[in-house]
Parts: C-alpha cells; structure tokens; sequence
C-alpha cells in the first residue's frame, strides 16, 4: 500500500456513518426505545427521564408508558408527589444511619426528598422539571396509561402539557417494534 493510499481519521469515519446509516435503513427498530415506569417516586423518576432523553439525543424514538404510581412522575403536581422513602431502603444514604422505626416518622420523606435534591443539585444533576421539559422538547412520547387513571380517579387535566393518554394494548404494539424495551 502506498502513502498516499491511506485511510485517514475522517475516511474511517465517514466509512461507519454510512454503514450506521444502511444497518438503520434495515431495520428502522433499531432505532426505537421503549419503557415503562411504574414508581412513583423522586429517586424512580429520574431513570426513565434521563434514560429517554439520552435516547433521543441518540436519535431513537423514545416512548415512556406511565402506570400505576409512575403517574406521579408526570402529573402536574409532581414535585408534591415525587418524595423519596428512606424506610426500607438500605441504601439511602442519611448523616447518621438510623433504624426504619425513626425512618418512618413523619417528616422523614421530606427530609430524604431534600438530602436528594441538594446532593444532585450540588452535582449539576437536571432536576425533573428540567428533564421532563427537555423530554417534551425532544418529542419523547410520554403516555399516560388509562386504565391506572381511571382506576385512581386521575382526568387528562391532570398531567402536564405534552402527555399523551392510551392503554397497555396501544403501547405494547408500539413496543414489540423496538429494540430496546425497558421496564422500570
């Protein structure tokens, strides 16, 4: 091989683009993401927001399919609603370690909620507003179960902007065409 018959860096790259670009146009599910996210917790919404957004920034079409306490995470209330429990949970990190009996006291999700807060604020952490909204703006589909509404007496009106309502059956047709399918 000669010198000048060398691939260079840029070569190389435009070479996997265009194979990346043709494995796609094969099977355009590779493409898909799918989850579901059933906690309705502080410390549980955050894997299903940061998990669709870095899956759209990766260029895939993302859906979350919200059930039962998942619900909280896209309710308009959801900063009153997403608390976190220390009772329990082993691995709640508390200034002092304290057994579930004091845990469970009133008050003790308030304080687990903004030891939370104030340790992935003081990292740069997105907080859910923040995740949510880039969510909504990068056209991450997030669906609202009806079923688990109706169950718990929810109303569309209920939800923040951007969600949309459907049942297990809708969500499930779009989820056997993905790649990725989580449940969270």
């Amino acid at each position: 091989m000669l010198e000048t018959d060398r691939l260079t860096q840029d070569d190389v790259r435009q070479i996997v683009r265009e194979e990346i670009q043709r494995a796609f146009k094969k099977d355009p599910a590779a493409r898909k993401l799918s989850m579901v996210a059933s906690k309705g917790t502080l410390d549980w919404a955050y894997p299903p927001l940061i998990l669709a957004t870095a899956g759209a920034a990766a260029n895939m079409e993302t859906a979350i399919f919200f059930t039962f306490y998942g619900l909280n995470i896209i309710h308009k209330d959801f900063e009153k609603k997403l608390l976190v429990a220390p009772t329990g949970n082993p691995a709640m990190p508390m200034p002092v370690p304290m057994p579930d009996v004091i845990t469970g006291m009133p008050g003790m999700k308030t304080f687990a909620t903004g030891m939370m807060k104030s340790m992935f604020s003081k990292k740069g952490v997105a907080t859910i507003k923040e995740l949510l909204d880039v969510a909504v703006e990068m056209e991450v589909r997030l669906i609202a179960c009806q079923m688990t509404m109706d169950v718990f007496g929810f109303e569309e009106s209920d939800f923040i902007d951007g969600v949309e309502f459907g049942g297990a059956a809708a969500f499930l047709s779009d989820a056997r065409k993905s790649h990725v399918t989580l449940f969270i």
